[in-house]
């Protein structure tokens, strides 16, 4: 049994990581209890649920639940601290697992998989374990369901377009958009308008901004509803063009292998930004100089899209005007990242051949010696 903890804060990232994780378990013979304390995004995210993941109530007071062989917080929650001195109390503790934010920052791979000993409260005399998710094989892997690209080559485009009631004009582009509040997203329609564009806007903050606005000739709209992760991720396989937000839609457009921007959670200290450049340092490489125009496009474009909290100059003197990359170079660009990726061991597969090697099989409670 693992035992899966998320809090939501104030979007629902959180969770849907939470459920694709407990998901991914539950397809490789592993029983979950996912704990939420507001798991009401499930019903549309999740709607069929899964016979191995039960989900359940965050109570203050858990000290009638007996832990499972695992137990995993999700961006350090902190689970009730009944259940935490159940561990401490357990003839077995379970392994304790902190599952942290993804960032593609060089820290990540120095902490990734460090021991936490803890010498006070509740859980006195455990050790919590550090598993961060990343980009590099020093790192925790992202979430990659299997046959996840087998399905992918199936996906029949149109159809499924049809099916989810988008009809697009010959010629036409598809943009999907899911974002937060972003000052930038005006100047980013403008450049959409360059080809007719139909821009598929996801509820909340997008629907939103974009009702407020007045489009160019050339870009209309259509207001989707929420859907469920599988079909969220035929959504972004149809895009010819991606703007996600957060972290678990990152992954999923990794993935798609399209074209896409990603905007971070804006953060006051402006800790987004440092974020937003690790990843594309990663990704383009550090050394600007004599980079490939396509490269030197989506940086800028990349850098407007995730503006700082506090107000500036957003063109510097002599910056690049904002243009949309060339649509083939990008492409190939994702692709040859996404190739890079698939290369790692997923975060699933990782994240039980830790827990065996910390002295327990998942889900037996047997030693992995």
């Amino acid at each position: 049994m693992w035992d899966l903890f998320c809090r939501v804060v104030d979007n629902f990232g959180d969770v849907g990581v939470c459920w694709r994780l407990a998901a991914d378990l539950a397809t490789r013979g592993q029983r979950v209890r996912l704990w939420c304390d507001d798991p009401s995004a499930l019903a549309w995210m999740a709607p069929d649920g899964s016979p191995q993941v039960q989900v359940m109530p965050w109570p203050e007071r858990l000290s009638h639940v007996e832990p499972g062989e695992v137990v995993i917080e999700a961006f350090a929650c902190d689970p009730p601290a009944d259940f935490v001195r159940a561990m401490a109390a357990a003839p077995r503790p379970p392994v304790w697992i902190n599952l942290e934010y993804l960032s593609a920052e060089s820290w990540v791979e120095r902490c990734h998989g460090l021991p936490s000993p803890q010498s006070s409260g509740p859980g006195a005399g455990l050790t919590k374990w550090f598993f961060h998710p990343g980009f590099s094989s020093a790192t925790g892997g992202l979430i990659r369901e299997a046959g996840l690209l087998e399905a992918q080559g199936r996906f029949e485009r149109e159809a499924w377009l049809r099916h989810l009631g988008v009809h697009l004009r010959q010629g036409e582009r598809l943009v999907v958009l899911f974002c937060y509040a972003n000052p930038a997203l005006p100047q980013l329609v403008q450049l959409l308008a360059d080809q007719p564009t139909t821009l598929a806007l996801t509820p909340g903050h997008t629907q939103a901004q974009v009702h407020r606005m007045a489009l160019p000739p050339g870009v209309r709209t259509l207001d989707l509803p929420f859907l469920s992760q599988h079909d969220f991720d035929r959504l972004l396989w149809s895009a010819d063009l991606n703007l996600v937000r957060g972290e678990d839609s990152l992954v999923r457009a990794l993935w798609a292998g399209r074209p896409f921007l990603w905007q971070l959670y804006p953060q006051d200290d402006d800790a987004h930004i440092v974020k937003a450049g690790a990843f594309l340092d990663r990704w383009l490489g550090t050394d600007t100089a004599g980079q490939a125009p396509w490269k030197a496009d989506l940086r800028g474009l990349w850098q407007a899209w995730n503006p700082a909290s506090r107000p500036q100059d957003p063109r510097p003197a002599g910056s690049r005007p904002l243009v949309l990359p060339d649509a083939s170079s990008w492409t190939a660009g994702v692709q040859a990242l996404r190739q890079d990726l698939l290369r790692q061991d997923d975060l699933t597969t990782q994240l039980m051949r830790f827990v065996a090697c910390r002295g327990q099989v998942a889900g037996t409670g047997e030693s992995s010696a």
